[in-house]
């Protein structure tokens, strides 16, 4: 039998007498089950969270995307975009045209960011889900269509069942212009609007869809591309297919995966998440603290039994042990509590999605969460190394105690 751990839990908890000690012992215990409660479910929640973000845009952006390492746009001849397509892996490229525009409807005007694709982007249907107004359509036999972020038809009151205003897009015209007349600095291209989609802020209040020969006309940009976004077959893994293309393109070209598409987004989430942690494990810092106190006074009350463990032969060591298995079992069970009443809450919000974010939104009404078992396992270390720190010190103190005592 493990005697130090036997009479720790004695002191912790025993059905004949509740005393002080014992009150305070629990007290301390439901502090940690209700810290560490919080702290998981704040943690699954954030990652819920960056999930929901990341998700977004991922149905936005391309699986691997081309980008030339400098200037903004490159030439992209026929053979190039041919060999891409051959590439074992890749099972779509669509040319895009991206850049700022301006745009006026009736009084209404705007700057928007315009990304002209070619027609196999629709054939992809990767927004057709995010599509609240009308259709993701770009042409429709010889006419040509766009489509716009709820937030750019919020800000030109835009009303797709008004036919008889199109969508008028100005850039400025290349080159020197020797004309005073403010009409001929600028190209003008006309567009009638198709559908409306909704993803997120950034891409809502900002993005134009348009074909990309509208695109290239309105920018003069020939055969320009400013990226090529590429589609994965299935079965094939994304690293692998990049470094075909990077061996294919060479050093002037850049492949991104939808990760370093935005990486400072996600440097941005992971920091946040950190210090998220640092904050409660600040709180479990302070709630040792109640720990500490308990054991200070445990040792205090049990002075005389230690010396009476001294005379019947017992070592220092032992005396520490009893105090350290106390404070463990505090801590322990307190984790264990709160893991499994954050582990319920969890549960119960995943599946029934009780907490509603508060907006209405085309995309989601529930608070995300997503159950990270290794948040669960830093949780639980990170008790175990603060609780038996805030140990150490009664446990120590209490082994001062000798025989001695008894003559007090």
């Amino acid at each position: 039998m493990n005697t130090p751990f036997f009479i720790a839990k004695r002191y912790f908890w025993s059905k004949k007498k509740s005393s002080f000690i014992s009150i305070i012992s629990i007290i301390s215990m439901i502090e940690v089950a209700i810290v560490t409660m919080a702290l998981v479910i704040v943690l699954s929640v954030y990652n819920g969270m960056s999930e929901m973000i990341k998700n977004l845009y991922n149905t936005f952006d391309p699986e691997l995307k081309v980008v030339p390492t400098k200037g903004k746009s490159f030439e992209l001849d026929k053979t190039t975009l041919e060999d891409i397509q051959a590439l074992p892996g890749v099972s779509v490229v669509t040319e895009v045209i991206e850049d700022n525009a301006f745009v006026r409807y009736r009084d209404a005007q705007v700057v928007i960011t315009m990304k002209g694709v070619s027609d196999n982007y629709v054939d992809q249907h990767r927004l057709d889900s995010m599509v609240v107004e009308g259709d993701f359509k770009l042409r429709d036999g010889r006419k040509m269509f766009a489509v716009i972020g709820r937030g750019v038809q919020y800000v030109l009151s835009l009303s797709l069942k008004n036919d008889f205003y199109p969508l008028q897009f100005f850039y400025p015209k290349r080159g020197k212009v020797n004309s005073i007349d403010p009409t001929k600095l600028t190209n003008r291209k006309i567009i009638a609007p198709s559908g409306v989609f909704a993803i997120e802020r950034k891409f809502d209040y900002n993005y134009v869809f348009v074909p990309i020969d509208f695109a290239a006309d309105l920018l003069e940009y020939g055969n320009r591309r400013t990226a090529l976004e590429i589609q994965i077959v299935p079965t094939r893994a994304i690293p692998e297919v990049k470094a075909a293309l990077q061996k294919m393109l060479g050093d002037d070209f850049e492949i991104q995966t939808q990760d370093e598409q935005h990486a400072e987004m996600i440097r941005v989430l992971k920091l946040e998440k950190f210090f998220v942690f640092l904050t409660f494990a600040f709180i479990i810092g302070v709630a040792s603290v109640t720990i500490f106190f308990t054991l200070s006074m445990l040792a205090i009350e049990k002075k005389k039994d230690i010396a009476v463990l001294y005379t019947l032969g017992a070592e220092r060591n032992t005396i520490q042990k009893i105090f350290l298995y106390e404070g463990i079992l505090i801590s322990f069970t307190g984790a264990i509590i709160g893991l499994t009443l954050g582990y319920g809450i969890l549960y119960l919000q995943d599946t029934f999605g009780f907490v509603k974010m508060g907006m209405q939104t085309a995309i989601f009404d529930d608070y995300p969460v997503k159950i990270e078992w290794i948040d669960f396992l830093i949780v639980s270390l990170t008790l175990i190394i603060v609780t038996s720190l805030a140990s150490f010190r009664p446990a120590s103190m209490a082994t001062k105690y000798d025989d001695n005592a008894l003559l007090q």
